[in-house]
């Protein structure tokens, strides 16, 4: 089995049915299964599949347990030599699986890769690659500093848009929405960190993964479509927001607070609780 595609689901079949179209278009030459778990779908995602793919392995689990929990209960049951985790509002226009694994299986050394990821406009999502989630790197990209020092790579560091979107390139991490893992680096290290209940578990998978010696690359070898905002963060849009600002901290705790002096952790907190508030009130004006 060369590949396993994890998908995590939450009232998302409207982008599942044409992913899994796509998916059987473009992908020849590769033995391949597919790996669904169901966080309590409401709009007939576990009868789709079940009525339509019996061969796509199906965990029903009746309740959001997370997108890393899923996750993790997809990865124990795959049996490629590569796992993919995919989300479901993703789509292929060309075949994207057969030259990351070309890729991958010709650099040894590479753990973790991410093809080039799209906004339905077309645009390079910038965020599916990315730079350690340190405090400048993360001010910068929340504030937008970025955009008013484009030449400075601190205030950069988290998106790296200094890097040219055609070129293979190492980074810290990469988005969670289409990471192909080497199946050692999974016996390695193991699965995602469930304290991540969504957000930020991508970066966290690849930091360890640099730990444990291996690179992360971004190999714009071919390119698929990331719709985004789909699944959890629009059926459960407050809870998302929650979750997103959530596993910055817990980051930042896990892998960076000890390098600094504890009342600027608490400076961190602070402005984290403040940004989340401010984003739950942004949210609540919208009427969303």
């Amino acid at each position: 089995m060369d590949l396993s595609i994890c998908f995590v689901t939450l009232n998302t079949l409207e982008y599942l049915e044409p992913l899994l179209a796509s998916i059987e278009r473009y992908t020849n030459g590769l033995q391949y299964e597919a790996i669904v778990v169901d966080n309590g779908s409401t709009d007939g995602t576990v009868e789709w599949v079940q009525h339509n793919h019996p061969e796509i392995t199906l965990i029903d689990n009746r309740v959001n347990s997370g997108f890393t929990r899923g996750n993790n209960l997809a990865m124990a049951l795959a049996k490629g030599d590569f796992l993919l985790l995919l989300n479901p509002d993703t789509l292929l226009t060309e075949d994207c699986f057969g030259p990351q694994i070309t890729y991958l299986r010709e650099n040894p050394e590479v753990g973790i890769s991410i093809p080039k990821v799209l906004n339905a406009d077309g645009s390079f999502q910038q965020q599916s690659r990315r730079g350690d989630a340190r405090p400048v790197e993360v001010f910068g990209y929340f504030l937008k500093l970025g955009k008013l020092f484009p030449n400075n790579r601190k205030l950069n560091g988290y998106l790296q848009s200094w890097l040219p979107e055609g070129e293979i390139s190492e980074v810290k991490a990469v988005s969670g929405s289409c990471m192909f893992i080497r199946r050692e680096v999974y016996q390695q290290i193991g699965g995602l960190d469930e304290q991540f209940f969504a957000y930020q578990e991508d970066s966290d998978y690849c930091m360890r993964a640099r730990q444990a010696g291996w690179k992360v690359m971004y190999a714009p070898l071919c390119s698929i479509i990331h719709y985004g905002g789909e699944g959890g963060s629009k059926t459960q849009p407050y809870y998302a927001i929650f979750q997103w600002h959530r596993s910055y901290y817990l980051y930042y705790r896990k892998h960076f607070a000890r390098e600094y002096f504890f009342l600027f952790n608490w400076f961190y907190y602070i402005v984290m609780i403040g940004k989340l508030l401010f984003a739950l009130l942004k949210r609540f004006l919208r009427g969303k």
